[in-house]
C-alpha cells in the first residue's frame, strides 16, 4: 500500500485546510485510517482516526471540535478537514493505514504516507 498525503500549506491562524490521503496498491475499506503529526523538536502525536466503516471517529483533545476526519472507500481516500487552525497546529501531518478495522495507537498502523507540511502563522 502506498499512501500519498496532500493539501498542506501555509495558512493564517483561524483559517482552514483540507488534507487528503490517497491510497494505492490495496484498498483501505477494511481498515482504520489515521492522521498523526510531528512538530519540530517534538515527538509524533495522534491527531484523529476513523474506523473501517466511517462510523466511529476519535480525536486528540487538542483538535476536538476543530478537525474532522472522514473517508471515501470508493475513492480509496481519507481526509482531514482542519478548521480554526492555530499556530500550535504547525507540523508535518502523516496519514496512515492500520492492519485492524479500528485503531488509534500509532503501533497499530503499518502503512504510512510521506507527510505534508502545515504551517499556521499567528
Amino acid at each position: 500500500v502506498q499512501l500519498q498525503a496532500s493539501g498542506g500549506g501555509w495558512v493564517q491562524a483561524g483559517g482552514s485546510l483540507r488534507l487528503s490521503c490517497a491510497a494505492s496498491g490495496r484498498p483501505i475499506s477494511r481498515y482504520a485510517m489515521g492522521w498523526f503529526r510531528q512538530a519540530p523538536g517534538k515527538e509524533r502525536e495522534f491527531v484523529a482516526a476513523i474506523d473501517w466503516s466511517g462510523e466511529t471517529t476519535n480525536y486528540a483533545d487538542s483538535v476536538k471540535g476543530r478537525f474532522t476526519i472522514s473517508r471515501d472507500n470508493a475513492k480509496n481516500t481519507a481526509y482531514l478537514q482542519m478548521n480554526s487552525l492555530k499556530p500550535e497546529d504547525t507540523a508535518v501531518y502523516y496519514c496512515a493505514r492500520s492492519f485492524r478495522a479500528e485503531a488509534t495507537s500509532a503501533g497499530l498502523f503499518n502503512y504510512w504516507g510521506q507527510g505534508t507540511l502545515v504551517t499556521v502563522s499567528s
